[in-house]
């Protein structure tokens, strides 16, 4: 004689009528949230090639902008020249085997969009400086808003090396800086692949930097928030905690 069935009962753990609850992976939302990043990344360069065909800079405004594209444009121009060489001997290369140089046609011309749009977004993306506020951008991955009353220290100082550290952030162009600014309280951006990130350094370049470093203590003096800039290089600010 066969034993009593216990009656299972729908939402029981450990029973056939229990439903199971599917967890995504984090490698499915890492994976995820890097292909969202890349999408949007590319769209932006496209909005960016459409607004320097237009002339039309993004998220100027009322304020000043200062533009950091000089600093980086032979490098840009000695990139796009190389993508073009490398297509053209590619295509040289490969005529005589077509679905293999359609494919190679295909990534090499949009490579050089993608260089065509990394330097139209440093020029239609600049710095921008209002009475408040300093935004800083770096193409189209870096955009970080940072309050005057939270500058401590602004000076003109040219820096060819850049090492990485914890609660520093560094905007080169053509692998220098031209500014360095020090903040009194931590300035949070989001990073390429939707970090938030905080920092009380940043470096980086423009191109007019002796007039950007002046503006930005006439209007820190007009706040009544100055200190003279300096010449000589601070300590560095304690590590975030």
């Amino acid at each position: 004689m066969n034993p009593p069935r216990t009656p299972t009962t729908p939402g029981s753990p450990g029973t056939p009528g229990t439903p199971r609850t599917r967890r995504t992976p984090a490698v499915l939302i890492d994976a995820h949230r890097v292909g969202r990043s890349l999408v949007r990344h590319e769209l932006l360069l496209l909005a960016s090639l459409f607004r320097w065909m237009v002339r039309r800079p993004h998220g100027v405004g009322e304020g000043w902008a200062f533009g950091y594209a000089r600093g980086q444009g032979a490098m840009m121009l000695g990139f796009g020249f190389v993508c073009v060489v490398e297509t053209v001997t590619m295509s040289v290369l490969l005529k005589d085997h077509p679905l293999a140089h359609r494919i190679l046609l295909a990534l090499d011309l949009y490579t050089i969009l993608i260089v065509a749009g990394l330097h139209a977004a440093s020029v239609t993306r600049p710095h921008v400086l209002t009475d408040t506020t300093l935004r800083l951008r770096r193409f189209a991955t870096v955009d970080l808003l940072v309050p005057l009353t939270a500058v401590s220290s602004v000076r003109r100082e040219l820096c060819l090396t850049h090492e990485k550290k914890d609660g520093e952030l560094s905007l080169e162009a053509g692998s220098q800086t031209t500014v360095t600014l020090e903040l009194s309280a931590e300035a949070e951006y989001v990073t390429f692949f939707g970090r938030p990130r905080a920092v009380r350094l940043v470096r980086f370049h423009a191109d007019d930097a002796d007039r950007l470093v002046g503006e930005i203590d006439r209007l820190r003096r007009a706040q009544g928030d100055f200190t003279p800039a300096r010449s000589e290089p601070s300590p560095l600010p304690a590590r975030p905690v």
